[in-house]
C-alpha cells in the first residue's frame, strides 16, 4: 500500500515538471526577439497582434475637414450642432480633422474648400447653403474627394447635398409657442429673406394653426439678400424681438443665426420690465443649453435641426464604403429634426407636441415648405 502511495506522488511530480517544461518551451519558441543593441526582450508576437487590432479605430488615417460658415464653431447654433457631430465622430472613430472659417464676409469660402482638398482631405464638410457655388466649382477639381454640403443641392458625383425638413421641425415649435401663448399672438423673426428661412417661417405658422386657426403671426425678416448680415446682428434681432413683444406677442421664434441671441436679451429684458413673461424660442442647436444664464430662463424651446446627425452620418458612412455623393434628406422619421424640452418649461404640453409630430412622420399632416 505504501508502495502505491509513493508511486503516485512520484507520477504527480513526474506531470508537474513536465508541464512545467512545456510551458517554459513554448514561451521560448515566438516570444524572444534581439534589439539593434543586442538586448532581449520578450515580446510576445500574438499578444502584439492583439494589442494592435484592440487598439485600432476604424476611421484611423481618414481626414476629414470642416469649411464652417461666418461665425464659425462658438457661435452657439449652426455651426455649432455641425461641429458636434465632428466631435463625436473624433471620438468614435478616430479620425484626424481639420476646421476653417471664412472671413466676415465669408469672400474666402472657395478658398478653404480649396485649401482643405489640396491638404488631402478625404471628406471635406461645407456648412451651409452659402457654400453652393463654391462647392460646384470645387468638386470637379478633385474628383478623389468626397465633398458634404449643408443645406443646398449640388449634383455632382462626390458631392453629398444634406438637406433638412426645417418645415417639419418648425411645425412642431409652433404649436409649443400657440399652446403657451396667452395673447393669440406669435412672432417669428428670419434672418434673412430668402427661401431657406422661409420654410421655417411657413413651418412654424402652420404648426400654430393647429392649435390655434386664429392664431396671429408677426413676421419680420432682419435682411434682405444680398445682404447676408442678417444672420449675425444680435442688435437687430433684439429690435424686432422688442417690436413684437410691444405689438402683443408673447412667444417669438427665431431663425436668424447669431442674431438670436439679441432676441433671448429681449425677452429678458420685456419679462422683468413689463410685468409678465414672454418667452423666445431658438434655432438649430438647444439653445437654453449653449445661451447664457442670464437669458436662458426665457428659451421656452428650440427647434433642434441636427446638423449633427447629419455629420456624423455621413462621416460614419464614409469610413463604410468610402466615397459619397446623391441628396440625403433628414426629416422628422430620420431624427433630422426636432424640438428640445431642456428647462421643463413645455413639460406640460408635451404630449400634444408629439401627438403632431407622430402625424406628420406619418403622412397623415403634411406641412407646408413655402409662405401663403
Amino acid at each position: 500500500m505504501n508502495g502505491l502511495k509513493k508511486r503516485g506522488a512520484l507520477f504527480v511530480l513526474l506531470l508537474a515538471f513536465a508541464l512545467i517544461v512545456a510551458a517554459c518551451s513554448s514561451d521560448s519558441d515566438d516570444t524572444t526577439t534581439t534589439t539593434a543593441g543586442g538586448d532581449e526582450t520578450a515580446t510576445t508576437a500574438a499578444t502584439e497582434e492583439t494589442t494592435t487590432t484592440a487598439g485600432a479605430m476604424a476611421g484611423e488615417g481618414i481626414k476629414v475637414g470642416m469649411a464652417y460658415d461666418i461665425g464659425g464653431r462658438g457661435d452657439q447654433s449652426f455651426n455649432d450642432s455641425a461641429a458636434a457631430g465632428l466631435d463625436r465622430a473624433v471620438t468614435d472613430y478616430g479620425i484626424e480633422t481639420q476646421e476653417l472659417e471664412p472671413t466676415a464676409g465669408g469672400e474666402n469660402r472657395e478658398e478653404n474648400l480649396r485649401l482643405l482638398a489640396e491638404s488631402g482631405f478625404d471628406l471635406v464638410f461645407a456648412i451651409g447653403f452659402a457654400f453652393a457655388d463654391s462647392i460646384a466649382a470645387t468638386a470637379p477639381d478633385f474628383p478623389e474627394t468626397s465633398f458634404g454640403l449643408i443645406d443646398s443641392v449640388v449634383e455632382e458625383p462626390n458631392v453629398a447635398s444634406l438637406v433638412f425638413a426645417e418645415h417639419e421641425g418648425s411645425a412642431l415649435v409652433g404649436a409649443a409657442a400657440a399652446l403657451k401663448s396667452e395673447t393669440g399672438i406669435v412672432g417669428f423673426i428670419g434672418g434673412v429673406n430668402i427661401s431657406l428661412i422661409n420654410k421655417f417661417e411657413a413651418g412654424f405658422a402652420f404648426g400654430a394653426e393647429q392649435i390655434n386657426p386664429d392664431i396671429e403671426v408677426l413676421v419680420q425678416y432682419l435682411t434682405e439678400p444680398p445682404d447676408f448680415s442678417g444672420f449675425g446682428d444680435p442688435a437687430k434681432g433684439k429690435e424686432a424681438g422688442l417690436a413684437m413683444y410691444e405689438q402683443g406677442a408673447d412667444v417669438v421664434y427665431h431663425a436668424a443665426g447669431g442674431s438670436g441671441g439679441g432676441l433671448f436679451e429681449a425677452a429678458k429684458e420685456v419679462s422683468e420690465t413689463g410685468g409678465s413673461k414672454v418667452w423666445a424660442i431658438g434655432v438649430d442647436s438647444d439653445q437654453y443649453n449653449t445661451a447664457g444664464d442670464a437669458v436662458k430662463d426665457y428659451i421656452l424651446t428650440s427647434m433642434l435641426k441636427r446638423v449633427d446627425v447629419a455629420v456624423y452620418k455621413t462621416i460614419t458612412n464614409f469610413v463604410e464604403s468610402g466615397q459619397q455623393s446623391g441628396v440625403n434628406v433628414f426629416d422628422l422619421g430620420a431624427d433630422g429634426v426636432g424640438y428640445s424640452t431642456s428647462g421643463g418649461f413645455i413639460d406640460d404640453i408635451v404630449d400634444q407636441i408629439e401627438e403632431l409630430r407622430v402625424k406628420i412622420i406619418a403622412g397623415d399632416i403634411v406641412v407646408p415648405e413655402t409662405v401663403g
